[in-house]
C-alpha cells in the first residue's frame, strides 16, 4: 500500500499547496485581547436581546399591564425601572395590589431622579385598569417562570455593562484608538468591535476595496452578455457587518455630510437598509485611509459637495 499512487499524492498535497494558503494576520497581543472582550460583549448582547424576547413572548400571555406600561419606552423590558418592577409584581394580581409606597422605592431603587411622583402615579393608573387574566392558579404558575425569566434577563444586562466596560477601558489604550473615535458615530464600543475584526496588520488588506469586500459592504456586480447584475455580498464577517450598519445609523446624526450622503442615495431609489450599507461602505474607506496615512476623520474633506459636471458648469 506504501506504493498506491493516491497514497503518495495524499501525503504531498499539505506541502505542496502550503504557498496557495492566506497568511494570518499579524495583529498584537493589544488587539488580539481587545477582539476576545469585544466579541464576547456583541456575545453578551445579542443573549440579552433573545431574553428579553423570550420574557416579553411569555408577558404577553398573561400579563398585558406590565407590557403597556412600558410600551412608550424607548428600552421597553430592558429599562431597569421595568425590571425592579416585575421582581417585586411577577403577576398582574400583585401588581394591581402594589401599595404607592412600595411602588415609589422600586422607581427611585431603579435609578429615576426626576418626576418620580409623576412616574408612581402614571404606573398605578395602568396596573389597576381591568385587564383580560389567566387563572389564579395559572398566572401564579407564570409568575414563577418570569422571576426565572427575568433572573436570565438581569445576568445577560449585567455581562453587556461589565463587558463593555472592561472593552472600553482596554481599546482605549491602543494607538488607533484616537484616529477610529474621530469618525462620527464612532464611540469607544463600537470603535473596539471595529477594530477587533479589522486588526492592526496594515498589510493585511492592502486596498480600501479589499477591507469593503471583507466587510460586505461592496456590492457584487454579475455580467453576462448584456444582463448586468447589483446585489449586496452574503459571504462577509457578520460581525463588522452588524457593526457597520450601528456606525451608519449613529453617523446620521453626528455628521451632516454623512446625512446628505444618506439623503442622495435615497433619492437615487435605494432602501433604508441599502443606504445605510452605502454610507458603510464609503466611511469604511475612508477609515482605511485615515489609517493607513495616520490621520483623523476630517469632515471637509470626508464629505466635499459633489463636484457639478461638466454639462451643468457649461450650462
Amino acid at each position: 500500500m506504501s506504493g498506491c499512487p493516491l497514497q503518495r499524492i495524499s501525503l504531498k498535497h499539505p506541502t505542496s499547496r502550503r504557498t496557495a494558503h492566506r497568511p494570518l494576520p499579524g495583529d498584537t497581543e493589544l488587539v488580539k485581547a481587545i477582539a476576545v472582550l469585544a466579541r464576547a460583549q456583541q456575545d453578551a448582547v445579542w443573549d440579552r436581546t433573545r431574553a428579553h424576547n423570550r420574557l416579553r413572548s411569555h408577558l404577553r400571555e398573561y400579563y398585558p399591564a406590565v407590557l403597556e406600561a412600558f410600551a412608550d419606552k424607548r428600552e421597553k423590558l430592558l429599562a431597569r425601572e421595568a425590571r425592579a418592577i416585575l421582581a417585586i409584581a411577577p403577576t398582574q394580581a400583585k401588581a394591581a395590589k402594589l401599595a404607592r409606597s412600595k411602588l415609589k422605592a422600586a422607581v427611585k431603587q431603579a435609578g429615576r431622579q426626576r418626576r418620580i411622583e409623576a412616574e408612581t402615579d402614571r404606573l398605578l393608573e395602568v396596573f389597576r385598569r381591568t385587564w383580560l387574566r389567566q387563572p389564579a392558579l395559572v398566572e401564579t404558575a407564570m409568575g414563577h417562570q418570569t422571576l426565572a425569566l427575568l433572573a436570565q434577563l438581569e445576568a445577560a444586562c449585567k455581562a453587556c455593562d461589565e463587558l463593555a466596560s472592561a472593552t472600553e477601558e482596554l481599546s482605549l489604550q491602543h494607538p488607533d484608538a484616537e484616529i477610529i473615535t474621530s469618525f462620527p458615530g464612532l464611540a469607544a464600543l463600537t470603535g473596539a468591535r471595529l477594530l477587533a475584526e479589522i486588526g492592526d496588520d496594515r498589510t493585511r488588506f492592502d486596498t480600501a476595496r479589499d477591507l469593503k469586500a471583507y466587510a460586505g459592504s461592496a456590492p457584487v456586480t454579475r455580467e453576462s452578455g448584456k444582463s448586468r447584475h447589483v446585489s449586496h455580498r452574503r459571504i462577509k464577517n457578520s460581525r463588522l457587518a452588524a457593526t457597520g450598519r450601528h456606525w451608519a445609523f449613529a453617523a446620521l446624526t453626528a455628521s451632516i455630510g454623512a446625512h446628505d450622503h444618506y439623503n442622495r442615495r435615497r433619492q437615487t431609489g435605494d432602501r433604508y437598509y441599502a443606504a445605510l450599507r452605502n454610507l458603510f461602505n464609503r466611511m469604511l474607506g475612508q477609515l482605511h485611509h485615515c489609517l493607513t496615512t495616520r490621520q483623523k476623520f476630517n469632515e471637509a474633506i470626508a464629505f466635499a459637495p459633489p463636484k457639478p459636471s461638466p454639462l451643468t458648469a457649461a450650462a
